[in-house]
């Protein structure tokens, strides 16, 4: 009787692999939230056994360059992208150059995942052009904010009237650009979902974000929530400091969106009022904004009264120290947030967030447990909560902010080895 050979089960790939991490700027040349988890999520995958990553970032120059658009200027595991030509309102890449150089990089490296943690300046096409060098290999894409959704920066925040939009419909987008027609927004959305498609997996870092990602017509099988990978906390963070004074602090990029005219309104409030034991620390950088801005910035800082201290600009590696100063940490965006950097940093340095009620904040700070809540671009009612928790010290000291330890890393990981299974 011949035995019949015995059915080898199914082949999976072993752990580990090869994986190319991608953003729309580089953590050397710009500190945005997106870049810095994509260049954590970068270092995790390389720290990870059996696995070998690399790293390509954008830059931006206004004429042509002469010579390759892909560089090295940081190492033999990253690459530099310089693009000359983006349109903003497609996310097309205009680039003559690129297709043909990304694709002998993606030759030469063969990665088993590309990881994209935007797809501005690089074009939605480039899903394509992955397609087309490496048909087996699996895309995943970080959303961070709402570009394809909303032509205003991502931002779903009206341009004139600075409020709130629920929804991108055809009507409310040209109500917001008039030049524009129903028609070409019909369109960008088309034309950006018809590169989306390609990409295997989302990773939404909030439940909020994947939401209006799922409503805009992504499929929900296809996104996944995941946190952003952090970096590890100090081991011992050092209490809040004993004084008379309540000091709040204020972290990140100073901008409109992120509510330093609410913030600094607050303080003039208190100062109007008497209230002089709440001080204000803002550590940030307003040099990228526009003028406009920046002259309005230094006007309410010289009006918001003597318990408001500007810092200026600071290396995020010092953040931990910065944090150790302040009481709490404030965060009054008026936009809906995603998963800001801030929040995980004070939560890993033990620090209670005071924010925004809306979006990614709302979400990841729970109001009354690790943080507060108030009104959106609400300043009486920012300096009346403040004002109350400096009388009250108890209040604040009842909060727990925990840092849990959750391995971020090994959820990305997990992954990429579903998929590649």
């Amino acid at each position: 009787m011949t035995r019949k050979p015995a059915v080898a089960p199914p082949s999976r790939p072993p752990a580990g692999g090869r994986i190319l991490v991608a953003a729309h700027s580089h953590p050397l040349l710009s500190k945005g939230g997106a870049e810095i988890a994509a260049w954590r999520n970068h270092e995790a995958m390389a720290a990870a056994p059996g696995w070998q990553s690399w790293f390509m970032g954008c830059a931006r120059e206004a004429a042509p360059r002469a010579g390759s658009v892909i560089t090295q200027p940081f190492g033999p595991q990253q690459y530099l992208y310089t693009s000359t030509g983006f349109d903003w309102f497609k996310f097309a890449n205009r680039d003559p150059n690129y297709p043909r150089e990304l694709k002998a990089i993606l030759a030469d490296i063969r990665p088993d995942i590309l990881h994209f943690h935007h797809y501005a300046i690089f074009g939605v096409e480039t899903f394509l052009h992955i397609r087309e060098v490496l048909p087996d290999s699996r895309i995943v894409l970080t959303l961070h904010e709402f570009q394809a959704i909303c032509h205003h920066y991502g931002q779903m925040i009206t341009p004139g009237r600075r409020e709130l939009c629920e929804a991108a419909t055809l009507r409310d987008c040209q109500r917001c650009f008039p030049e524009i027609s129903r028609g070409d927004f019909y369109l960008r959305a088309a034309y950006a979902r018809r590169f989306l498609d390609l990409v295997d997996h989302f990773v939404a870092p909030s439940s909020f974000l994947a939401e209006r990602y799922i409503a805009w017509g992504i499929d929900r099988s296809r996104v996944s929530v995941i946190e952003n990978i952090t970096a590890p906390g100090p081991a011992d963070p050092q209490p809040a400091p004993a004084g008379p004074r309540l000091r709040v602090g204020f972290f990140g990029q100073i901008s409109w969106l992120k509510g330093i005219q609410v913030l600094l309104d607050a303080a003039a409030l208190l100062e109007d009022d008497g209230v002089t034991d709440v001080r204000f620390d803002i550590h940030g950088d307003d040099a990228s904004q526009p003028e406009d801005f920046r002259a309005d910035f230094a006007a309410r800082l010289k009006s918001a009264g003597r318990n408001v201290r500007f810092h200026g600009a600071y290396d995020n590696r010092a953040v931990d120290r910065l944090m150790a100063s302040v009481d709490a940490v404030v965060l009054p965006s008026i936009w809906w947030e995603n998963s800001p950097v801030v929040i995980q940093e004070a939560r890993r340095n033990r620090r209670p967030v005071i924010c925004s009620d809306i979006g990614g904040m709302a979400e990841k700070v729970r109001d009354g447990i690790d943080g507060l809540h108030f009104p959106a671009g609400d300043a009486t009612s920012l300096a009346d909560l403040l004002a109350g928790l400096a009388r009250d010290r108890s209040r604040l000291a009842a909060l727990a902010p925990a840092f849990t330890p959750t391995d971020h890393a090994a959820a990305h990981r997990a992954l990429y080895e579903r998929l590649r299974g």
